[in-house]
């Protein structure tokens, strides 16, 4: 019987709406129950909730599991929760409809996710209020400060910073950032509450853009408390992560209602990988990988032959960089603290003898690795991994890979494999590494565009990017999925900006085309 899983994503972008449909594409044995992107929320215009609701209870009863984004079901979307003045009352009516939900199905189990609100660390209204793109960094640096004077104390050049700040950011600024915060904060205690009284099953908490200091780190350290005074540490786990939860929580999903619990081997390319910690997040990678393999529902384990899958989790060596510094300015310990031949000798050696493989290219953020590309394809290894992804951060790349790893494990449709891999390289790798950057120099301009903005000139910029795709993916795969061919090749902007893409695209298999 096919397992029917209920969803309802963070918000419309592909990472959310559309990664994990193809995830479970890979797989004859389960069916996602989601509803169209047309009625999400679009970017900071939150969506209908009551909508969505009745598409929950709606749904409801043929689904074996529910998994809900509270974002989404409570604020209209993940931007809309950084951005809505909603009324107790309301937020209290919403929260309630978790508990209507499992009392009108008791035996569906419901996997929720509700991040902690993050706090950027640069000056951008892209996705924050208006005044954060004018004091976004100041507002950043003031909470982190404030967090250290509480915790440590600082010294009088950070006093006096601190003083600086005080008076720089408008007061009403402030007032209304942590107001928001708060109100979110309580929605989150409200959350953890409902799996104290047996109503959720499992509870993800993301934290998006984390820091060591700040708002984020505070209201975790509250909610950390509140869950050990409740004593459910066992049902909910809160980690460095956002986009990928969706899909983790869709893992853990299956797996339980399989009663399977997957073994997972990491192998790393640098033997202090994990011992870093990445850009965006606040703990050590090893520490992130762990969190993350238990939030899929299944173990890691200490050798790759009592292991299901190894995952093959690609480094940095002393520093991790952003991917479009692989082009230009690559710091020297990706070379001398790690050997990428060596690793991916290990991966042919595995599989090999059979072992099942996942890669999360996680040396850089918001991008692949190319070497590490390059070699997997002088490796013949493309072809065979059960997942690739190596996009935005640490947490996004890990979680989306053991999850489609885990869906790709047992049952598997080959050719729905091959095309989620190809499409990670294309965005992850030839987008997010080369391309984006290519465009923002040298086309934008031209166009008098900006990063943030493609105005009504969207279609130009992303037919230059089609071919700019399509030349760099023939360029790094010489050797790998020679049985395939890819046509109708497309990408759109969902938030008409070049941070983000979503690809379209067919394969069909050259023998069937003969």
């Amino acid at each position: 019987m096919k397992q029917k899983l209920l969803y309802i994503p963070l918000d419309e972008r592909p990472c959310n709406a559309i990664y994990p449909q193809m995830m479970l594409e890979t797989n004859q044995n389960c069916e996602l129950i989601t509803p169209k992107i047309s009625i999400l929320n679009q970017k900071k215009q939150a969506a209908d909730v009551d909508e969505l609701w009745k598409f929950v209870f709606d749904a409801a009863p043929e689904s074996q599991a529910a998994i809900l984004s509270v974002e989404m079901l409570i604020y209209g979307g993940l931007l809309p929760s950084r951005l809505h003045v909603l009324s107790a009352e309301t937020l209290q009516a919403r929260v309630a409809k978790f508990s209507e939900l499992k009392q009108q199905f008791p035996k569906l189990k419901l996997y929720v996710s509700n991040l902690i609100m993050r706090t950027p660390q640069y000056s951008s209204s892209d996705e924050e209020p208006d005044y954060y793109g004018t004091y976004g960094a100041e507002i950043f640096r003031r909470s982190a400060l404030n967090d250290r004077e509480m915790r440590e104390g600082l010294n009088q050049e950070e006093r006096d910073e601190l003083a600086t700040l005080n008076e720089v950011i408008p007061q009403v600024h402030v007032q209304d950032y942590e107001t928001r915060r708060q109100v979110n904060l309580t929605v989150n205690q409200a959350i953890i509450q409902l799996v104290a009284n047996g109503v959720i099953e499992f509870l993800a908490i993301p934290q998006d853009d984390s820091a060591p200091y700040g708002y984020t780190a505070r209201d975790q350290r509250q909610l950390v408390a509140f869950i050990q005074e409740l004593r459910l540490t066992r049902k909910i786990q809160m980690y460095p992560g956002a986009d990928e939860v969706g899909a983790t929580l869709l893992a853990r999903a299956y797996n339980q209602l399989l009663n399977q619990v997957p073994k997972v081997y990491i192998a790393t390319s640098s033997l202090g990988g994990q011992q870093l910690l990445p850009l965006y997040e606040d703990r050590p990678m090893g520490e992130t990988a762990l969190a993350h393999i238990l939030a899929c529902g299944a173990i890691p384990v200490n050798s790759a032959e009592e292991a299901d899958f190894i995952l093959g989790y690609n480094t940095p060596g002393q520093v991790m960089q952003e991917s479009w510094d692989q082009l230009t300015a690559k710091d020297v310990t990706y070379a001398s603290f790690r050997h990428l031949v060596f690793f991916v000798q290990q991966l042919q050696q595995w599989h090999r003898e059979g072992k099942p493989l996942a890669i999360a290219d996680c040396a850089f953020a918001n991008g692949g690795e190319l070497a590490l590309v390059e070699l997997l394809d002088e490796y013949e290894l493309l072809d065979h991994v059960l997942s690739y992804k190596g996009w935005n951060t640490n947490a996004n790349t890990l979680g989306t890979t053991l999850a489609a790893a885990m869906f790709a494990l047992w049952q598997p449709r080959t050719q729905a494999i091959t095309k989620n891999v190809m499409y990670h390289l294309l965005e992850d790798v030839c987008y997010q590494a080369v391309v984006r950057r290519k465009i923002t120099d040298e086309l934008l301009p031209k166009l008098g565009l900006n990063y943030f903005d493609l105005g009504t000139q969207q279609t130009e910029v992303l037919t230059q990017i089609d071919y700019d795709l399509e030349q760099l993916l023939t360029k790094l795969c010489r050797n790998s999925f020679q049985n395939y061919q890819l046509t109708h090749l497309a990408s759109f902007s969902p938030w008409n900006r070049m941070f983000e893409i979503g690809i379209e695209f067919t394969i069909s298999n050259k023998i069937e085309n003969n």
